[in-house]
């Protein structure tokens, strides 16, 4: 169940807390990529939106600013409680990962990898 929220018909609120109408797509996901300097036009090639989606939502976040950025913290202590419990959980499974050799498939990609990671770092 989700309902309108303000006459906005993009932002939404369901149980999942404020999302994009007709998505799975939370406006907390979208906050993310806009406090990362994401620029709109790639974050609606992203997710698929339109302009006006992301105009909807921009508007609803600056008009309800201290609403969203409660909810938006809650949500970030959240995931960082869900992995830190993982981590913890998995400690054990990690560290006798971490022990055991590479396959030559896996050095392979790990080359690759800094290869790539030197080649685009930044002087």
């Amino acid at each position: 169940m989700s309902a309108e929220l303000n006459g906005n018909p993009t932002v939404v609120r369901t149980t999942r807390g404020l999302t994009v109408g007709g998505t799975r797509l939370t406006v907390y996901q979208l906050i993310d990529h806009f406090k990362a300097g994401h620029a709109d036009e790639l974050v609606q090639e992203w997710y698929s939106l339109t302009p006006e989606q992301v105009a909807d939502i921009h508007r609803y976040i600056t008009e309800h600013q201290a609403e969203v950025e409660a909810e938006y913290q809650a949500v970030l202590r959240s995931a960082e409680a869900e992995r830190q419990y993982w981590e913890e959980r998995n400690r054990e499974r990690f560290e006798q990962l971490a022990r055991q050799p590479l396959t030559p498939e896996q050095q392979a990609v790990r080359t690759k990898i800094e290869e790539l990671r030197a080649r685009t770092s930044r002087p």
